[in-house]
């Protein structure tokens, strides 16, 4: 079997990863798609590094077993900490998520931007140098403290959140930022509430978008590109409750409970 007919594979420490699959599924409507939410292991943003690396590892390696030709790290805690980790141990493409700092520090007119993400990202070797970039540019940072775990239990509409993200989102505000930086791919299902609290100008970037062109990109590079026009079947895995992840999909897909 041709390798570009094999499927792309997904992880991400939970149902986030989905907002990536969904930019990557619209821009690559006949790949085949196998996604892995950890649920069980959420969130990785509380973890230490080595952890974040073994359950990295241990998500590659299932998707490994199921023919993936390309994997993404659809995980912006997992990426800052173990894709350099993952690429040297695994022979096979690896797409990572960072966030989206470099348009945001490039277009800000107020000089100021905001970045929501997990302890994890934001205390990464790989966060850090990037933000050492932009010298110029205030970067107000938070730690998004419990929006993943929320998330996660099924309350993405509720009170706590909202409180939360004012929280969160008020010294951002103080500070004039014009651009707020999603540093979690849980976050763009809180772009909603997140724009009922900022005001009208401040423009909200995720990754998901750019994430999706370079996985054409390298999929092309490497000659994987699978154009032929068929429908496409996607596996929606998870090792927790089904039903939150089922929700976040509408229902439109199946999903299927597995120890991984």
């Amino acid at each position: 079997m041709e390798k570009s007919k094999n499927p792309i594979g997904l992880f991400d420490s939970g149902i986030g990863g989905t907002s990536i699959w969904k930019e990557i599924h619209a821009l690559l409507p006949w790949e085949d798609t196998i996604y892995l939410a950890d649920s069980k292991n959420a969130p990785y943003g509380q973890k230490g590094k080595d952890e974040i690396i073994a359950l990295s590892c241990k998500n590659t390696e299932y998707l490994l077993e199921q023919n993936c030709k390309l994997i993404v790290v659809a995980c912006n805690t997992a990426t800052t900490n173990a894709i350099k980790e993952l690429r040297e141990k695994y022979d096979v493409p690896f797409i990572g998520i960072e966030p989206a700092i470099k348009p945001a520090a490039i277009h800000t007119n107020t000089n100021a931007i905001g970045i929501l993400a997990t302890k994890g990202t934001l205390s990464s070797e790989l966060f850090n140098k990037t933000v050492a970039g932009f010298t110029g540019v205030n970067v107000v940072e938070q730690v998004g403290y419990n929006l993943v775990a929320l998330i996660e239990s099924g309350k993405l509409e509720s009170e706590e959140i909202r409180e939360l993200l004012k929280q969160y989102l008020q010294p951002m505000i103080d500070a004039n930022i014009d651009y707020l930086v999603l540093g979690c791919s849980h976050y763009p299902y809180l772009v909603p509430q997140i724009k009922e609290i900022l005001p009208p100008h401040v423009k909200i970037i995720d990754s998901g978008a750019a994430v999706a062109r370079q996985t054409k990109k390298v999929l092309e590079a490497n000659m994987m590109l699978n154009d032929e026009k068929h429908k496409s079947t996607t596996l929606f895995y998870t090792n927790a409750d089904p039903g939150v992840l089922n929700a976040i999909l509408e229902n439109k897909y199946p999903v299927e409970r597995k120890d991984f």
